[in-house]
């Protein structure tokens, strides 16, 4: 697919990272189909979408919702790749886990099934999370790889933040793989593992891990402990993003894909943040050093670089991005 500029499929589209893939692959020339949740009462501010350049000519919005799989096909039929971002987020657990890994593994399967049945996409690249890899009861100072799992059993008894979320993209990224070892021939399936996503935004709503990186500034001291076990893997949401276009087009590509190019201590951020932004209050390095024992593993990206992709972006980059993103929109 080296070259080519067809036409691809991008669901979750009014999400951080849908948003920001859909903005670039309308600059680098492709034709976008994307898909969001139904909105009878034109509530949803989508103007974000339909005024970015070359949107007016190569951008369509289609209705679907992963509690209605075969509601994606009208936006897939005739692409030559997906990529599936959308996913069920339920960070406060509100819902039992086995409805939302049940409503996230039914609408891939069937966004996978509808590919399948288009006989024109070639390639499926599916967004999966830290979340599969880091809970995996393994030595924090081992640095995981995509050889790597996620174990469900031992999220439920950490009885943790968002445990419904590690398991549902746990379980679902283990389906999306099954399902493209059956189907080879015929679909190639990819899936990208972002670590903590940071950076520009261009949705509306401030992006929740935008939220976490930046919870010193915010003044979100619940979010200190996530934050803690996050901080160890950061990526910019723009290297994200190249890398899932990067993978679309790649030929050998195979199997995971970690995407995760720097990280620090929480102590470490908290002086990062208040060296380079003096003009925001940030607890001090002692004050937040009960929060360490949270620190999980690091992620190794040599398959995504032994590929032939190289980071852009560093951490300053990052943080600078977010926050005069939150400024503009008036967060602080």
């Amino acid at each position: 697919m080296d070259g080519e500029k067809g036409t691809v499929c991008v669901t979750g589209g009014t999400g951080y990272i849908g948003s920001w893939l859909i903005m670039r692959l309308l600059e680098r020339g492709y034709t976008v189909r994307t898909t969001i949740r139904s909105d009878p009462g034109h509530m949803k501010d989508i103007g974000f979408l339909t005024s970015l350049p070359g949107a007016s000519e190569k951008l369509r919005i289609f209705n679907a919702d992963l509690s209605i799989p075969e509601s994606f096909s009208a936006a897939i039929e005739g692409c030559i790749g997906v990529f599936h971002v959308a996913t069920p987020v339920d960070f406060e657990d509100k819902e039992p886990e086995e409805i939302v890994t049940k409503r996230s593994i039914d609408g891939a399967l069937g966004i996978l099934n509808a590919c399948l049945n288009s006989q024109t996409v070639k390639r499926v690249v599916y967004t999966s999370s830290a979340a599969a890899i880091l809970y995996n009861g393994q030595d924090v100072d081992d640095e995981a790889d995509e050889s790597v799992w996620s174990d469900a059993d031992f999220i439920k008894a950490l009885k943790t933040h968002g445990g419904s979320y590690a398991i549902s993209k746990t379980l679902t990224e283990r389906a999306v793989l099954e399902f493209g070892e059956k189907h080879g021939l015929e679909l190639d399936v990819i899936t990208i593992i972002p670590s903590l996503v940071i950076g520009p935004f261009i949705c509306p709503k401030l992006p929740s891990s935008v939220s976490v990186a930046l919870a010193m500034i915010l003044g979100n001291e619940d979010a200190y402990s996530f934050l803690a076990r996050c901080a160890s893997s950061m990526v910019h949401v723009d290297d994200l993003v190249r890398a899932h276009i990067f993978l679309l087009k790649y030929p050998n590509a195979k199997g995971r894909y970690i995407c995760s190019s720097d990280g620090m201590t929480i102590e470490h951020i908290s002086e990062f943040l208040a060296a380079s932004y003096p003009e925001f209050q940030i607890p001090t390095p002692d004050s937040i050093k009960k929060y360490k024992g949270s620190k999980t593993q690091g992620l190794s990206s040599k398959k995504l670089l032994d590929s032939g992709f190289k980071y852009k972006y560093s951490f300053k980059e990052m943080f600078d991005g977010a926050i005069q993103c939150c400024q503009e929109n008036g967060y602080f």
